[in-house]
């Protein structure tokens, strides 16, 4: 079978498209048969060494977090699924492995896949949907009546941040381009902010929550834009911000968690048809290299980059 792999941690020229053939799942593991993978600005932190402190020194090591498929083998304690599941999810950070023809999964890491969801729009589903869900309901506790503020609220984090904050009951405004204005107003945003020429300083409203999933906001402004005991969600954790959200228990740090509840209910409601993210171009696993490297220097998608096995 066939995997992107890379041998040494740096840019998208240590990418290689390669052979591997699959080992059995181990405890608690699963193995899929990928048919759609999703690409994610994480792959390429990763593979760039900026989470090396986690991800280690072994080689070869593979791209890809989110995925979609088919069970085709499952390990000694696994009880969620059976040979067969059709399946999304992600794999471990200091595995990766979604950018092949099969991955090996935590059965945590997966949720069975709801009848009425495609294969496509399962694969976008769980770095967005899980962070969205660490930072509202996790770290936030987002209740109905809430005021949230999203900074990047059509990116693919942003959408599914937006969305889970209609579920609960919030009221969601936000920043997104000029150019996705009529896109984040279908998603219920408002107001409305153009990120390029927006002072978000300058801003009056203030909110319960502010989350920063595009990761260009200074924690400064974040925090500024908060009602009293509000919280500022910050999707680029940094040393030096975990410092200071010890002192500040207005900053939130956070870092993509995945766990099987949170999984069971974003294909729920995806299902539901309350959860949706936009899939913008998909190519063949041999043209995925030049895509995500296309994406890592700045191309911009209306939506979800996809790789087809």
């Amino acid at each position: 079978m066939k995997q992107i792999q890379y041998f040494s941690y740096g840019g998208p020229e240590t990418m290689k498209l390669g052979d591997f053939e699959l080992k059995a799942p181990g405890l608690g593991e699963v193995a899929v048969k990928v048919k759609f993978a999703a690409i994610n600005p994480i792959d390429w932190k990763v593979r760039n060494g900026d989470l090396k402190m986690m991800t280690g020194k072994k080689f070869p090591r593979v791209m890809g977090s989110d995925f979609s498929g088919i069970v085709t083998a499952i390990g000694t304690g696994v009880t969620r699924f059976k040979v067969g599941d059709s399946v999304f999810g992600m794999a471990r950070i200091k595995d990766g492995g979604a950018l092949g023809e099969a991955v090996i999964a935590p059965q945590n890491f997966v949720a069975r896949k709801p009848d009425s969801v495609s294969f496509e729009d399962a694969a976008c589903l769980a770095t967005p949907g899980v962070t969205a869900w660490n930072g509202l309901v996790d770290k936030a506790g987002l209740k109905s009546g809430k005021h949230v503020f999203v900074n990047g609220c059509t990116g693919a984090v942003g959408e599914a941040t937006v969305q889970l904050a209609k579920m609960i009951g919030a009221t969601v405004a936000g920043t997104c381009s000029a150019q996705a204005i009529q896109r984040a107003r279908d998603l219920g945003v408002q107001p409305l902010f153009d990120y390029r020429t927006t002072d978000l300083s300058k801003i009056h409203e203030r909110f319960d929550v502010v989350y920063d999933t595009a990761g260009t906001m200074t924690v400064a402004v974040g925090l500024g834009l908060l009602r009293q005991g509000g919280v500022y969600l910050d999707i680029n954790p940094t040393p030096i911000k975990f410092i200071r959200a010890i002192f500040n228990r207005q900053l939130k740090p956070i870092v993509c968690t995945a766990r099987a509840d949170i999984l069971d209910d974003l294909a729920s409601a995806a299902g539901a048809g309350k959860l949706r993210l936009p899939v913008a171009e998909t190519v063949l696993l041999n043209d995925a290299i030049p895509l995500i490297t296309a994406l890592e220097s700045g191309r911009k998608l209306a939506g979800k980059a996809l790789v087809a096995m």
